[in-house]
């Protein structure tokens, strides 16, 4: 069954109310042939799109922020609104991203339990050892990748602080020095969103390689 076909499938068949259990949750799954390994690839693939997505945003807001210090006259609340908008957009996507690393650290902290426990049902050692070094090799990509994750996260709240404090200031100062007082912080915060884009950028560059690695 294809990508699309079984999201569809999967969408449909939670519309029926189940008890609310991991079990019954992960046996939807499995029912339409996703086992946690797929489940964990897919929340990965889902995680770095909202990170691009993300970053993208994060950009469009440093552009607002940067035209309203250029600005040399005309309308200065229009462009206010221009960027509480994109101050909103930004923070909606990074509630997005932190939503979805912790789903993949559900489903992560879940398959390696269950990899665990199999584990003992081995009755060849020499399969059994196999499958220890592959867990092992695999925690530790994943370890390397929810690292990454997590400091991009971490990334993002102080930028969009600051980006907060610059939308409130101007909502309540929409005059030339407002915009002079802007100015002042525009290199700073430049420097922050230029951090954070680097830090994001690694985090997707690992989660395309993990990616490739589990398929």
């Amino acid at each position: 069954m294809n990508a699309y076909l079984t999201r569809a499938a999967l969408f449909l068949f939670l519309l029926v109310p189940l008890t609310g259990c991991e079990s019954a949750y992960y046996g939807a799954w499995e029912k339409l042939g996703w086992a946690k390994r797929d489940i964990l690839v897919d929340r990965v693939e889902e995680t770095r799109d909202s990170q691009n997505a993300a970053k993208e945003e994060f950009k469009t807001t440093l552009e607002r922020f940067q035209s309203i210090t250029n600005f040399s006259g005309g309308e200065l609340e229009s462009k206010y609104k221009e960027l509480n908008s994109a101050y909103e957009r930004s923070k909606d996507r990074a509630d997005d991203v932190s939503e979805r690393i912790d789903a993949v650290e559900d489903v992560a902290k879940d398959m390696f339990s269950e990899w665990k426990e199999e584990l003992k049902e081995y009755s060849d050692s020499k399969m059994r050892s196999s499958s220890e070094e592959k867990l092992r090799d695999t925690q530790r990509r994943y370890d390397e990748l929810i690292s990454l994750m997590r400091k991009s996260e971490s990334r993002m709240q102080p930028v969009l602080a600051a980006f907060k404090d610059q939308v409130l200031y101007l909502k309540h100062n929409l005059n030339a020095q407002a915009i002079a007082s802007l100015q002042t912080t525009a290199a700073t915060i430049e420097t922050d969103v230029a951090a954070l884009i680097k830090e994001m950028d690694a985090s997707i560059a690992e989660a395309n390689e993990f990616i490739s690695q589990m398929k």
